[in-house]
């Protein structure tokens, strides 16, 4: 299948990104992706940022449809996570499943390292603006998940929720380097396990007496 000019620049940004960091060189991601034109990227996209933005648009797309259909999924089963007394687990793995499933369904090996360079990159903040119809699945797990810890201390649920997402994309991204490396199969369904056993209990981890901790660090 024949793709074009535009979706080889994102999926050689992808990469580069991922394996250099997001200050590679545009030239370099140009070559990459067969482009005789050093200047194609900002022919498509103006900018890093606007480059930035549609790879995580671009995967996006291939995430959405796959999370609401387990969203519907997980809200019709009789017998759910939020039934048996875990909401937190079913949830994350609504949000996580479509991750590990972009490399055996789409030949995606590099996005969890991608995002994890460029995280703190305001063009991914802009791009996964959750108020975005088109992310609408995201907003209902983190709301789901925020109802499920509200015995949590709001400040420390808040700072949960917040962590989520770098936590995810760490361990998403040694996944891809074992896949990589050849220790473990893309589609292991211990993998699965193991990452969603590990974010549900940063979750749901016991909480201090009284949240305290020693402030003299030098002991």
């Amino acid at each position: 299948m024949t793709i074009s000019a535009r979706e080889r620049l994102i999926l050689a940004a992808e990469r580069l990104m991922a394996e250099k960091g997001p200050s590679v060189s545009l030239r370099d991601i140009a070559i990459a992706a067969e482009q005789r034109n050093n200047s194609a990227v900002q022919y498509h996209f103006d900018t890093r940022d606007g480059l930035i933005r549609a790879v995580v648009d671009y995967r996006i797309e291939m995430l959405e449809p796959r999370r609401r259909a387990l969203l519907a999924e997980y809200f019709g089963s009789t017998v759910s996570s939020a039934e048996s007394g875990n909401p937190v687990h079913g949830l994350l793995e609504v949000l996580t499943l479509p991750m590990f499933e972009l490399g055996p369904r789409f030949g995606a090996t590099h996005y969890a390292r991608f995002h994890e360079q460029v995280r703190a990159n305001r063009a991914v903040r802009d791009a996964t603006n959750l108020s975005d119809e088109r992310r609408s699945s995201i907003l209902t797990i983190m709301r789901g998940l925020d109802k499920a810890l509200a015995p949590l201390p709001p400040q420390l649920r808040e700072r949960r929720l917040r962590s989520l997402p770098t936590v995810l994309f760490s361990l998403l991204a040694d996944h891809e380097r074992a896949v990589e490396d050849g220790r473990i199969a893309a589609d292991d369904p211990n993998a699965v396990a193991e990452l969603l056993d590990m974010a549900n209990g940063l979750l749901r981890a016991p909480v201090s007496a009284g949240q305290r901790v020693r402030s003299d660090l030098s002991v």
